[in-house]
């Protein structure tokens, strides 16, 4: 296994992280609102891409 350095460390992303998290808790959601398994799948998924869903509804409140 490679060894992992302090600068390299401090070169990767928080925001994968933050992503991660919130994933993990869409997903969780989602997966709560599935019935069957068709509808799990499908909510993996809409866990993945929600944050494109939200971008899209402010821009199309603000008329851009």
């Amino acid at each position: 296994m490679a060894k992992v350095t302090k600068q390299q460390m401090q070169k990767t992303n928080p925001g994968l992280g933050i992503y991660f998290v919130t994933y993990v808790g869409a997903a969780i959601y989602f997966v709560d609102k599935a019935d069957g398994f068709g509808q799990t799948v499908l909510a993996f998924l809409q866990a993945a891409v929600w944050p494109a869903y939200l971008v899209n509804h402010v821009f199309t409140m603000l008329r851009i």
